[in-house]
């Protein structure tokens, strides 16, 4: 989907009423195809918004670039758009050296559609290509591997071992300029089978070898500048502006488990498995206002992690948001354009882990967020193991930093009576929860649709629609999920002139689809201070305008 919020050709049409264009869609220099010449105008703004949205094939040269290149603006029958790089690598085309047009925010998409496409693209992002092959894929997502190539194609422009490679390439770009890891090493981590096939791609993808982008590497407008220093490495991963990241950080440092995760002065920092190991993480705010970014600062057991650490830090901090339309769309009504002309760039908190989620989810149900965080501290206490390099010292700052991982579903399924504490129906559907997720019986992951998700979990005694709807909403990144039956929220409508009762709330709140689930973000914060007293609004539609 293409933001046309504040777009410099009013003409665009609204970006809400659209989804997102096929590849077909937008044929070369196809300026009578309406979504050709949106995107064409899109591109020759410049606007950095639309980085990420789609990318822009540039057939005289034979590169493709963001949209925002600064590059002289190409001839419309010059011009493929494409929704991935994969795409355009197929295309024959080459990364722009000059804009790294893989080194920007995601797009959208992927998160606001649930079909087979975009439940593909969340779980590529993550790594299971590399993991389980095309076949695993296939199989997480229900489908033949040749039905789901078909799709991929027809939907995105590329398969599913396209999109992989394309992938492999970033994470190689981002170990090559960011690490003094041996060349041999990059391929292996970066997923690649053979050192033939990494430096094929490299020269295909960069037009470089491997050594020369490494040589080549420095800071680039708008892009991921890395370092490394011993076996840290630090990213900065790039968020559509506005950005409400301090919120985001706000959020998750008071939920904060002791042990597995706390907020520091500087920012947010925690422990978390992924597939090949543990990993630490630091997250901080970073960038400008107009180009806003977080710094990811991570310790891995195995560089073979970083695609899916950066993945998943990039969901846990919804940095692919298209915000400006979200805005748009939330100040529309006049109950909650304070609280977005205050609070632009509200962002809903994504999930590392989704098992953890759930059972963070489960022992938060009717009790306060200091209550529940007890429990879960309770709960690592007892059952948790220490990463391998964080054992608590005697320093108190070494002591206080996260050190434990959050314990797996087994440990809980076996131990977890002895630990936990109140209703016992709630202990019981813990436990039973748990049992699940160990023997395999209910698996979660990003490539649910979110109707199958909230159907599995609700089938399962104890567990109600508020649970699997918040579930959905943090692993999935559903951004159309209003939890009405949420005592803070109603309260926290009721603070913003909002109706406060389930029924008549979910009707009122039928004006913000597709973004309910944003909605729902300004809702608890209204619920968690003194009523708001902003500045006097001014816009025509009660808004003042957006910054």
């Amino acid at each position: 989907m293409i933001p046309t919020t504040n777009s410099p050709d009013p003409a665009l049409p609204p970006a809400r009423s659209r989804r997102p264009g096929r590849v077909g869609s937008s044929a070369r220099g196809s300026v009578d195809d309406p979504v050709f010449a949106e995107r064409y105008r899109a591109m020759s703004s410049r606007d950095a918004r639309f980085d990420g949205q789609f990318i822009t094939g540039v057939h005289s040269t034979g590169i493709y670039c963001r949209p925002s290149c600064p590059a002289m603006t190409p001839k419309p029958g010059n011009v493929s758009f494409y929704l991935t790089a994969a795409a355009a690598h197929e295309a024959g085309l080459r990364a722009c050296k000059r804009c790294l047009p893989d080194a920007v925010p995601g797009s959208p998409a992927w998160n606001i559609r649930d079909d087979l496409a975009a439940r593909a693209m969340r779980l590529i992002g993550d790594g299971t290509v590399e993991r389980e092959g095309v076949p695993g894929l296939a199989h997480r997502l229900g489908y033949t591997p040749r039905h789901l190539t078909r799709v991929l194609v027809a939907e995105v422009g590329a398969g599913p071992l396209a999109l992989a490679r394309a992938h492999r390439a970033q994470t190689a770009r981002v170990l090559l300029t960011s690490t003094d890891l041996p060349v041999t090493d990059v391929a292996f981590a970066a997923g690649f089978g053979s050192v033939r096939q990494f430096n094929d791609t490299i020269a295909a993808v960069y037009e470089r070898t491997p050594s020369a982008l490494r040589a080549g590497a420095g800071v680039h407008p708008g892009g991921d500048p890395i370092v490394r220093t011993g076996s840290r490495i630090s990213l900065l991963l790039p968020a559509r502006a506005p950005f409400d990241g301090q919120g985001l950080l706000d959020f998750l440092g008071a939920r904060a488990v002791t042990g597995v995760e706390r907020s520091t002065p500087t920012g947010y920092e925690r422990t978390l498995r992924l597939p090949h190991g543990w990993a630490r993480l630091h997250l901080a705010l970073a960038g400008t206002i107009e180009a806003p970014a977080i710094e990811c600062t991570a310790r891995l057991h195995s560089l073979a992690d970083l695609a899916p650490l950066v993945s998943r830090v990039r969901r846990l901090c919804d940095l692919d948001a298209d915000a400006q339309a979200i805005d748009l769309v939330l100040a529309g009504d006049p109950a909650l354009a304070g609280s977005v002309h205050r609070t632009p760039g509200v962002r809903v908190p994504g999930s590392l882990d989704p098992e953890e989620t759930l059972f963070r989810a489960l022992l938060g149900q009717q009790v306060s967020v200091a209550a529940a965080r007890t429990s879960l501290g309770r709960l690592s206490a007892a059952l948790s193991t220490s990463v391998d390099d964080a054992q608590p010292g005697n320093d108190q700052e070494h002591t206080d930093s996260p050190h434990l991982l959050f314990p797996p579903a087994a440990d809980i399924a076996d131990n977890g009576r002895k630990v936990l504490r109140g209703p016992a129906a709630r202990i019981e559907t813990i436990i039973r929860v748990a049992r699940a997720l160990a023997s395999g019986d209910l698996v979660l992951d990003v490539g649910d649709s979110r109707d199958d998700l909230q159907a599995r979990l609700t089938a399962l005694p104890g567990i109600g629609p508020w649970t699997a709807g918040y579930v959905a909403m943090r692993v999935l990144g559903s951004p159309d999920i209003l939890l009405t039956s949420d005592l803070a929220l109603r309260q926290g409508a009721g603070r913003l002139g909002l109706p406060d009762t389930a029924r008549d709330l979910a009707v009122h709140g039928s004006v913000w689809a597709p973004w309910r689930s944003y909605a729902g973000m300004h809702l608890w914060r209204a619920a968690g201070g003194p009523r708001p007293a902003g500045p006097e609004l001014t816009g025509g539609n009660g808004a003042a305008p957006l910054r």
